[in-house]
């Protein structure tokens, strides 16, 4: 089974939605014949490189709030989040452009596949949500990016130019053709998708659902006789 999830590192739904489907993935039975495959997506691909305002500040302004309005609207995802084990600090957090951190993504996954992606993911992720720190600086980009285990000399050559970018755009493309409004959003076997950060019942639901259609039962039809001669671990009856 492979399970496709559109997010942003500064999105935090994202981080949440992550936590849930992990702690479904952790008591689903087949846990160990599934990839997990992390796609691009940017929020908001116009923000700055180099950031000037907090994420407080971006919310009050664009949806017209005062920036104690938009402190109370980080509080309430805070306090979603801790109920997953996740500390955020949203109030420290800078709006910015996420494009070289999903760079370094792709990266990882070109360098150590499904594991090696996952894990620079979530120290992505922590670094921008729970340490607050500046996932658009590349000095920032650096640290975290080797500290999850990517090859430094490939991490310069990636910061230094515009490769993988196009891999971006595409799988921003990608979720718009599978009709995402936003994320995260998650694609269960390129037929199943889940949009939001659903509870972690209901990516139960759609793990076990996905993974019954992908691997039918086979019903075994009783013979015109009574018992049928067969052999088992014990033998065979004679």
């Amino acid at each position: 089974m492979k399970i496709e999830i559109w997010s942003d590192v500064v999105c935090p739904w994202c981080y949440i939605g992550k936590r849930r489907i992990e702690n479904a993935l952790a008591d689903f039975e087949h846990a160990d014949e599934v990839e997990v495959h992390w796609r691009s997506y940017q929020l908001d691909p116009g923000a700055p490189t180099e950031p000037t305002e907090s994420t407080t500040t971006m919310l009050a302004r664009k949806y017209g709030q005062s920036p104690d309005g938009a402190q109370q609207m980080q509080d309430r995802v805070e306090a979603v989040a801790a109920e997953e084990g996740l500390v955020y600090r949203l109030s420290q957090t800078l709006h910015l452009n996420t494009v070289d951190a999903h760079r370094l993504i792709h990266l990882a996954h070109q360098q150590g596949g499904n594991e090696l992606q996952g894990r620079v993911k979530e120290a992505l992720l922590a670094a921008y949500f729970t340490e607050a720190r500046n996932v658009a600086d590349h000095d920032v980009l650096r640290d975290v990016a080797r500290a999850a285990g990517l090859d430094a000399a490939r991490v310069e050559e990636v910061l230094g130019s515009r490769e993988f970018e196009d891999d971006v755009h595409a799988d921003v493309a990608q979720a718009q053709a599978y009709g995402a409004n936003g994320v995260p959003f998650f694609v269960v076997d390129q037929k199943y998708g889940v949009s939001g950060a659903q509870p972690t019942e209901v990516f139960t639901q759609v793990l076990e659902r996905a993974w019954s259609e992908s691997h039918p039962a086979i019903e075994v039809l009783a013979t015109g006789s009574a018992t049928g001669q067969e052999c088992g671990l014990d033998g065979c009856a004679i």
